[in-house]
């Protein structure tokens, strides 16, 4: 795996994968783009759908404390899971966080990324660096309310419990460099993995990308997207 870092327009850092000839985020801006993609198309949204409950259904009577799950499809830089925890402690609600990566970033890599001073807090290093350093496929414990599972696999290998999760960041690399994940029974899979009425966001609206999701049972709409993107794609089940 062939890697650099290497620093987008709004200041962040990014990783930039020389075999596949691809960036782990937007070169217009990577926590611009997670910020508008996952937080505040997904996170902050479900936190309205699902306000302090466990429900299978928006109809049945919230649970208090009842924690949001979460769903990552790739780990990468963890620039994702830490804006989430990052929400999750502003707003007090628990979250657990699954994240599926089959290729985790080396040491070196990760620790040369600049996304705790971006957000102006030294306070957020100490996690960030937790959220790498804790163990694979176990829950974790980072903060009072965010639970990291970070599991070291593909996504074609992993069966999610059905019914189990509010959200899915939908984040491998693109539709061209991984065909193989952005398929009908990939979100088929997902689908049957997800809380009706639960939200599933992407940053690719590509005709065979939004047609996948429909065929898999998913409403689809696209949203504006960050600077440098039109559109994003919103999946509800």
């Amino acid at each position: 795996m062939e890697i650099e870092i290497s620093q987008t327009s709004d200041g962040s850092d990014t990783i930039f994968r020389k075999d596949l000839k691809e960036s782990y985020h937007s070169t217009f801006g990577a926590v611009t783009e997670s910020l508008h993609v996952f937080i505040n198309s997904c996170f902050l949204q479900i936190l309205q759908r699902f306000p302090d409950c466990s429900e299978t259904s928006l109809r049945q009577k919230p649970i208090p404390g009842a924690p949001l799950n979460i769903l990552e499809i790739g780990f990468g830089t963890g620039l994702n899971a830490l804006l989430t925890l990052i929400e999750a402690e502003k707003t007090g609600r628990k979250t657990v966080y699954t994240s599926l990566e089959p290729y985790p970033l080396e040491t070196f890599y990760w620790m040369g990324l600049n996304y705790p001073r971006q957000l102006n807090s030294d306070a957020y290093t100490s996690l960030f660096y937790k959220l790498h350093r804790t163990s694979w496929n176990q829950p974790n414990k980072i903060s009072s309310h965010f639970v990291l599972d970070k599991k070291s696999g593909k996504l074609e290998a992993y069966s999610p419990k059905e019914n189990h999760f509010h959200g899915v960041y939908f984040d491998p690399f693109s539709p061209a460099v991984q065909p193989e994940l952005w398929t009908e029974a990939i979100f088929q899979k997902l689908f049957t993995g997800m809380k009706p009425g639960g939200i599933l966001i992407t940053y690719s609206v590509k005709g065979t990308v939004v047609r996948a999701c429909k065929t898999a049972g998913f409403k689809t709409e696209k949203l504006p997207g960050p600077p440098g993107k039109r559109h994003i794609l919103k999946a509800i089940k």
